[in-house]
């Protein structure tokens, strides 16, 4: 299949608003992935239509992008010269390797046509916003491959990656994806949570009975104990066992032969009270033990038994009785809002980040953002004046995009805390992208830099400190509620402001 198919059903996709409208076009693409029965084909086109690479990593950022060469006049790549292409850019390395990196991006783009080399570009950078995340994705396979949705969604549970789904479901139909099935030692793709605005909504959405889980600011695990072999994995299932030495004591010493549990590694003050993400995620790294504590909240699997079908209402006691206390997440069981919101109240008051409502009926579900969990956080805000912004690619090529957004400094001038594209839609990129330039003091092929005057609301999850900004902390998670023409930059917010935050 040619890429350049892929790169036009990407625009289309883009183009349409309504869901069953995305899905019959990426059902069409998968269709033609299929045709030929290659399982690398079906992998690197389906993570392609899904805004990511296969390689996942490759060394290469947009400061590689820069000087490409003229397109190609005539497609003439196909999804698995693609593929080949960024195996060959992630597998330089040592001495020279950027050299090396550079004449294979340069011959990569060089065969693409302008088409292509946008959605090359956008592949790279992340920045392919089409509207395919994975659910979308997991229901043109249903359709593609004429399926129910519920076998799709079993089998990326159950396998934790959608290409290999989409392999499976491709090449061998519905029998091909009963052969998923929860393997010890494998991991699969974790539930996830929608958000609400309050505790009022959230238990809306769930229902009650629920449970008011404190939702912990750690580093989302899975572990796997088959006797006395242990293994912790990533959100993204990345092997973590390396890095996690107390993790793996701790769940040895478990009455149970074997084990599946889902859960938070988190750092801790002396008092016990959670420690800012941020170092969280360095001791993650050092392969030290006693840096991280292990708090479970579900478990999938115990002694020969599988519970993803089960319920809450039955997984919950069955991880009571295989976890002590102090190795789980604490949980308040309420029948309404009245009761969820004192849960609330608490987790913040203990230094947690919020908390996750969980429906006593609902399943494991497949790594989807469904109604079964629900999020709450309290939302922070800062008034801050953008500094600069870049142009976009991909989708958003033609608008400036993402944002440097700056503290004001009381001492004069202004504290670059990061920067966001996230938040913006096409009303508000049309408008930043005249508005910027008419505040430009200068320009060039990627960045425009502005006169610090237009100050833009921006909702965050949190602060950590920095090297990479001159003021040391940064925003997490910054997206953008509005722009305050209200305001001037006198009235943003201050840099010891955002410091404050880190206490």
């Amino acid at each position: 299949m040619l890429f350049a198919d892929l790169a036009a059903t990407s625009v289309a996709v883009a183009a349409t608003s309504g869901r069953k409208a995305k899905i019959d076009l990426l059902a069409q693409a998968l269709r033609l992935l299929g045709e030929r029965g290659d399982p690398e084909e079906i992998a690197a086109g389906s993570a392609y239509l899904s805004g990511e690479l296969r390689q996942r990593q490759i060394g290469l950022g947009w400061a590689g992008l820069r000087d490409l060469p003229a397109a190609a006049p005539v497609a003439t790549l196909s999804v698995v010269d693609v593929d080949r292409g960024f195996a060959r850019i992630g597998a330089a390395s040592g001495q020279g390797s950027q050299a090396r990196r550079r004449v294979e991006v340069q011959a990569l783009f060089g065969a693409a046509t302008a088409g292509e080399q946008k959605m090359l570009s956008a592949l790279v950078g992340g920045e392919l916003r089409q509207g395919a995340q994975a659910g979308l994705l997991a229901d043109a396979i249903a359709v593609a491959a004429g399926v129910a949705p519920v076998a799709i969604r079993r089998a990326l549970l159950l396998s934790g990656d959608l290409k290999t789904v989409a392999v499976a479901a491709l090449t061998g139909g519905e029998p091909a994806l009963t052969g998923f099935s929860l393997s010890v030692g494998r991991p699969i793709a974790p539930m996830l949570a929608q958000s609400a605005p309050d505790i009022e909504a959230a238990i809306e959405a769930t229902g009650v009975p629920a449970a008011v889980d404190a939702k912990l600011d750690g580093v989302r695990i899975q572990v796997h104990r088959d006797g006395e072999e242990i293994a912790v994995f990533s959100r993204s299932l990345d092997d973590l066992t390396s890095r996690m030495p107390e993790i793996v004591a701790a769940v040895r010493e478990l009455r149970v032969r074997s084990v599946v549990l889902d859960g938070e590694a988190l750092a801790l003050d002396p008092a016990g009270r959670p420690l800012p993400f941020q170092e969280t995620a360095s001791r993650a790294t050092r392969r030290e033990s006693g840096l991280l504590k292990a708090f479970f909240f579900d478990l999938l699997h115990v002694d020969g038994a599988d519970l993803i079908d089960e319920p809450g209402a039955q997984r919950w006691p069955a991880l009571d009785l295989t976890v002590p206390e102090g190795m789980r997440v604490s949980r308040t069981i309420v029948q309404d809002p009245a009761q969820a919101a004192l849960a609330y109240r608490a987790a913040l008051d203990a230094g947690q980040e919020g908390v996750v409502v969980k429906s006593a009926r609902a399943a494991y579900d497949v790594g989807r953002r469904g109604s079964g969990w629900v999020k709450v956080k309290p939302r922070h805000t800062l008034d801050l004046v953008i500094l600069a912004a870049e142009w976009g690619h991909g989708r958003r090529s033609g608008w400036l995009s993402n944002l440097h957004l700056g503290a004001r400094d009381p001492q004069g001038g202004f504290v670059m805390l990061g920067k966001t594209f996230k938040g913006l839609t096409d009303k508000m990129l049309t408008w930043q992208t005249e508005r910027l330039q008419q505040l430009a003091v200068e320009r060039n092929d990627w960045v425009v830099t502005v006169r610090p005057e237009l100050v833009v609301e921006i909702a965050f999850d949190g602060v950590q400190r920095s090297s990479r900004y001159p003021g040391g902390v940064a925003l997490r998670f910054a997206r953008v509620l509005r722009y305050r023409e209200d305001k001037g930059a006198a009235e943003a917010d201050t840099v010891d402001a955002v410091r404050a935050l880190l206490m």
